[in-house]
């Protein structure tokens, strides 16, 4: 059996505070061994902010244990009541966005691979409108499956990343539900990548929200997520000392960006998420090879 199923499942038995414990040993083990996780995070970070020496290792430290958080509070999730929830998610900037919630028609939100999108899903789907999210069909296919069971335990609606068949079928319930679409787009999966400007280099992205909301003619709005401490009346009922900051963009229209929508839009995205990211690099979790156009 996968390593992280056997995790996943015994972290039911075991105390919360053994979860994280053991979450955050794992990471801090990968920190000091210079694993290729904790190298690949660095070398993206020191990219984004221009960082090195021991100023770098310190974030990538940080980025770590952002990271063993995030896993820790997934493990956790199927465990908390629905006050636990509320009490940890705390929004920036939604009076902004509100009145497009209100609309009889959906929303595609854009997210990077920051904080934790399923504490936020979970918040969304009590608090403001439901969700449907696209993820990564992890292998074993049994891990994945212990995903989307735990996320649909809390509304949310989670499609497998399987190429034409998942974006058709995105477009049939956003256009048949009013539902918030959340695609995770900072790093491309689909191997046709549009290419964008973030942090002064170049990048590829991927193009999936944009064209789906061009599809469907629905708004599109970037989503951060990063992590603040939790003081008070909300780490006693949260239960953590970490809670999640929801911050939401500027609402994008693709009737707006013409011809070249894609291009045009993505490039929009990706030029708010390259400041939200810069301002907080420490819970971008991205370990794994990002699209820089040098690399290609």
């Amino acid at each position: 059996m996968n390593a992280f199923l056997v995790a996943w499942h015994a972290s039911r038995y075991l105390p919360v505070s053994a979860v994280r414990g053991a979450a955050w040993t794992i990471a801090m083990y990968g920190w000091a061994t210079r694993a290729k996780p904790a190298r690949r995070l660095e070398e993206n970070l020191a990219r984004v902010t221009g960082r090195g020496g021991r100023d770098l290792r310190r974030l990538s430290r940080c980025g770590l244990a952002s990271v063993a958080r995030y896993y820790a509070e997934t493990l956790e999730l199927g465990r908390m009541t629905g006050e636990q929830v509320d009490a940890r998610v705390r929004m920036e900037n939604f009076d902004s966005v509100r009145a497009e919630f209100e609309r009889e028609s959906g929303l595609v939100a854009v997210l990077s691979h920051s904080g934790n999108w399923d504490l936020v899903g979970a918040y969304a789907c009590r608090n403001i409108i439901g969700v449907t999210a696209v993820a990564e069909v992890l292998k074993p296919r049994e891990v994945f499956d212990e995903f989307v069971a735990l996320r649909e335990r809390w509304g949310l609606r989670i499609l497998g990343h399987e190429g034409g068949a998942t974006f058709r079928e995105l477009i049939r319930r956003a256009k048949a539900d009013k539902t918030l679409v959340c695609l995770v787009a900072d790093r491309d999966l689909s191997g046709s990548g549009v290419r964008v400007e973030m942090w002064g280099r170049g990048v590829k992205v991927a193009p999936g929200p944009v064209a789906l909301a061009k599809a469907v003619g629905q708004p599109v709005v970037p989503v951060m997520i990063h992590y603040e401490r939790l003081r008070g009346e909300r780490r006693r009922v949260g239960k953590s000392r970490w809670g999640v900051v929801m911050t939401f963009g500027s609402v994008m229209r693709p009737a707006e960006w013409g011809d070249d929508a894609v291009a045009a839009g993505s490039q929009a995205w990706a030029s708010e998420f390259a400041q939200l990211i810069a301002a907080h690099p420490e819970d971008w979790h991205m370990l794994q090879r990002f699209g820089w156009m040098e690399d290609a």
